[in-house]
């Protein structure tokens, strides 16, 4: 679906020229990089941009690249070097309608249209001129079949944001909206979030030394570049929901005190609503001791790859036979290498980019199974989120320099304060015993902070990466299911 119509344009080519906001973004994650519908997406990869740019090619937000001679994040389809767009006349909705904006006032209950006021030439507009160009674009607003296409892509409508200026309301998208999408307010997963899920998940009494690695939010943020993540309040639970190319999904069960019953109900229903009858309608994540509960409401259930949870004093000393390969490789790393561990900062992105480019075509000439191949290909967004936020989010990272190269970095995070779950490990894998050796420190470190476990993942159904960590002996393999309704599988 794409918008059809041509909106008019208020702000000349000249100020764009000159403009340095636009098309430049300080995080890979910004909320407010474009998004394309479908159509909009057909005409861009027909214009020369990448299908790369796209993880979801019914409707995303672009990803954003690095920009090569400064900092922060680009538009692909921005031209640094002339300040232009790569495909100007084949621009998405979203790109046509800057410096005004669509969005959800505070309590996320009214649509509204207003004004950047980071534009830096609305600052020096007339008001009189904006109002008089707001009323022609909601002239074509106003249309049904635009209203329907809207309510489609529900992106296009953006959170609050106290710089932009109200200029009128839309009452009759917002209900169009609520026909679409449900009563109860869906909200875009942003890293203002993370706090209140984690205060969820803390309630919830679902989130323990022993459980999965998923009841993290920063386990489902990550991903954002790669999935849409909602989340919504349904009876007194929170509802974290994800959108992928094939449709929408629960990513975990409703997170809330008391019985999942009916909250899980309402959010099958919008399942439904959104998916129709496709068997894409799931909750992932479903822990053992929800199990019985999801079977007596009716769902059929399948196993998934297990988490895999070990004792972190074990991981940090690797004493006795069974860890006598791993202690073995620890050894020869520290006799064959002077290296330096510290913590990661900021300045480190440029080195760990590296690093994971060199260690991608490391893992690629090795021959991949066809599942590995495409997690490695989701595997640099989800980077690129976790050095541009660590200083925000709550993780460890930590690196390893090898005269002054940063050859090794791990990430991760306390699930609660006796396990630590270990989230990404990339190490440059021309140096035998380096992956072991920055694993054992990480267990180190965290036992000295406490931690009794260390929550490993899962192995995602790849046979080299399972026989790694069994190599470890887990203490116990955290089951989970995927529960779907048996009338919709």
């Amino acid at each position: 679906m794409t918008l059809s119509i041509a909106l008019p344009q208020l702000v000349p080519s000249r100020a764009c020229l000159q403009c340095e906001v636009c098309c430049r973004f300080p995080d890979p994650d910004s909320a407010l990089r474009p998004y394309f519908t479908e159509q909009e997406i057909t005409e861009a990869l027909a214009g020369g941009l990448g299908g790369a740019a796209f993880p979801n090619r019914r409707g995303s937000q672009v990803v954003l690249v690095p920009d090569q001679v400064g900092e922060g994040y680009l538009c692909p389809a921005f031209d640094s070097a002339t300040s232009t767009c790569r495909v100007y006349e084949q621009r998405p909705f979203d790109c046509q309608l800057y410096p005004l904006a669509l969005m959800w006032d505070e309590p996320h209950s009214h649509i509204f249209l207003g004004w950047d006021t980071k534009c830096p030439f609305l600052r020096e507009e007339i008001p009189a001129e904006i109002q008089r160009h707001a009323d022609r674009v909601m002239a074509l607003l106003d249309r049904p079949s635009v209203e329907e296409q809207l309510v489609s892509h529900p992106r296009l409508i953006g959170r609050f944001q106290a710089d932009v200026i109200v200029l009128a309301p839309l009452p009759r998208l917002t209900d169009v909206f609520a026909a679409q999408w449900g009563p109860a307010p869906l909200h875009r997963l942003m890293l203002d979030d993370i706090s209140h899920l984690t205060m969820a998940l803390d309630r919830s009494g679902l989130c323990g030394p022993q459980s999965l690695a998923a009841y993290s939010p920063v386990y489902h943020y990550i991903w954002t570049g790669v999935l849409a993540y909602w989340w919504v309040e349904l009876q007194g639970a929170l509802c974290l929901f994800a959108q992928s190319p094939d449709g929408w999904f629960l990513s975990l069960p409703p997170i809330g005190p008391g019985s999942i019953e009916a909250p899980l109900s309402e959010a099958m229903e919008l399942l439904h609503r959104w998916n129709g009858d496709s068997p894409v309608s799931r909750v992932e994540n479903v822990p053992s001791q929800l199990a019985p509960e999801f079977e007596r409401l009716g769902y059929s259930l399948t196993p998934k790859e297990p988490d895999y949870l070990y004792r972190a004093a074990d991981l940090a000393a690797l004493a006795g036979d069974r860890y006598k390969s791993q202690r073995a490789l620890c050894n020869r790393f520290e006799r064959e290498q002077s290296c330096e561990v510290a913590p990661y900062q900021a300045g480190d992105q440029q080195g760990c980019r590296a690093l994971l480019k060199a260690w991608l075509r490391q893992k690629q000439a090795e021959g991949l199974e066809p599942f590995g191949v495409m997690l490695l290909a989701d595997a640099e967004s989800a980077h690129e989120i976790l050095w541009s936020q660590a200083p925000v989010l709550p993780v460890r990272g930590t690196v390893v320099r090898i005269h002054g190269r940063i050859c090794a970095y791990t990430f991760g995070y306390w699930l609660t304060n006796k396990t630590f779950c270990v989230l990404v490990e990339i190490t440059d894998r021309g140096f035998p015993g380096l992956a072991q050796y920055l694993f054992r420190e990480i267990c180190r470190t965290a036992t000295a902070e406490g931690a009794d476990y260390i929550n490993a993942m899962d192995d995602a159904g790849l046979r080299g990466l399972r026989a790694s960590k069994q190599a470890y002996h887990p203490v116990m393999l955290i089951s989970n299911v995927i529960a779907t309704r048996v009338s919709e599988s």
